[in-house]
């Protein structure tokens, strides 16, 4: 039976306690599109962090067939290391990756890592060595194709983290230069808490940067893939009018087939490295319903899943041998990873505005928010 899930206080990342968000991005007036085999001109990128109060214990899985990673071996149960301090999501493509040493730097002023020496006093700091993946998306063609997220990027985006209690959405860090097909794409964010089950009290919550070359509109509707009318009406929406819709489906295609969404899906609830992996593969679920097609050769669609471990759940009944303990745990926590991912995804189309001639959902379907 399908667990009751209900929307978090902020429906943002933020409701899992332990977890904060914090961007960086360089945005400025003059930026714009580059021409096929031309560089663009001014300023659109940038990264977001996710930085944990606590170690996290961490998976990850990549679906698409053009991945930008860094630690993402690591990452695989099988392997040693169990936590993270913080994961970083990032544009300009490879380059980005340079962003990672900012919060590594950040992490390190700030004793935060995986202990190698040194007491952690004052006069003897501790040595420690920050754990940090990430991931990147393709987002150079928009504005100028040398300018990328640095490794001072990432340091800002991990001190604006530091004790955030909010999510901003939208054109922010790491969603600045993205495209959502032929759309503006975006950052955005969801939450549930579980009420029943053996997860009931655990809350479930997903942070996306949405660059998809596939279509994140069904052209019959014009509405969101995967947004009935049911959760279209809770969001204020409406199917947008014939002569919309048939604008959007004019559109021209998004200028470039090299992509990605990149993302993650964390929980309270207490998961081990394993589990923490199958929340990976269930979150690319809520991702391939809110994208079509998802997951191309081009496309490097990432999601890294975290477990804070501070959520107090029932006691669990008895499993068959053959079964880990935790496995009605996790299959609740799954379909919710599946629930959160789908809807930052739309949220972050929504929350998107229009930049370089790049439309945005509402400048293309501006009828749907309006109640008829």
């Amino acid at each position: 039976m399908s667990p009751t899930l209900t929307p978090g206080p902020t429906d943002s990342l933020a409701d899992v306690a332990g977890l904060h968000v914090g961007h960086h991005h360089l945005l400025d007036d003059t930026v714009s599109v580059a021409a096929p085999g031309a560089a663009g001109a001014g300023a659109a990128t940038g990264c977001t962090v996710v930085l944990t109060d606590r170690a996290a214990i961490a998976a990850v899985d990549v679906r698409g067939g053009g991945p930008g990673t860094r630690e993402t071996d690591l990452l695989d149960p099988s392997h040693s290391v169990q936590r993270v301090d913080a994961v970083l999501l990032t544009g300009g493509s490879a380059y980005g990756l340079a962003a990672a040493d900012g919060v590594m730097r950040w992490l390190e002023e700030h004793g935060r890592g995986i202990v190698m020496g040194g007491s952690g006093s004052p006069d003897e700091p501790a040595l420690v060595v920050p754990i940090v993946p990430g991931a990147v998306i393709f987002d150079l063609p928009v504005g100028n194709w040398s300018t990328r997220p640095t490794a001072e990027a990432g340091y800002a985006a991990t001190a604006a983290a530091n004790g955030a209690t909010s999510v901003p959405r939208g054109c922010v860090g790491a969603g600045v230069g993205a495209r959502a097909g032929s759309l503006k794409g975006g950052v955005g964010t969801a939450s549930v808490r579980v009420e029943d089950g053996a997860a009931a009290g655990a809350t479930v919550a997903a942070l996306v940067v949405a660059n998809p070359v596939g279509t994140v509109v069904d052209p019959e509707t014009g509405l969101p893939w995967g947004l009935g009318p049911g959760r279209a009406a809770a969001l204020g929406l409406t199917a947008p009018t014939a002569a919309d819709i048939e604008t959007g489906r004019a559109l021209d295609a998004k200028g470039t087939v090299l992509n990605t969404t990149i993302g993650v899906v964390a929980t309270d609830a207490p998961l081990t490295k394993a589990a923490c992996r199958r929340v990976a593969v269930a979150g690319h679920d809520g991702l391939a319903r809110a994208i079509r097609p998802a997951h191309s050769p081009l496309d490097g669609d990432t999601l890294f899943a975290l477990s804070t471990g501070t959520a107090t759940l029932p006691e669990a009944g008895p499993m068959p041998d053959a079964f880990p303990a935790e496995l009605p745990v996790l299959a609740a926590v799954c379909e919710a990873a599946a629930e959160v991912v789908q809807r930052a995804i739309v949220d972050a189309v929504l929350a998107a505005t229009g930049l370089a001639g790049i439309p945005s959902y509402r400048d293309v379907y501006g009828t749907a928010f309006t109640p008829r």
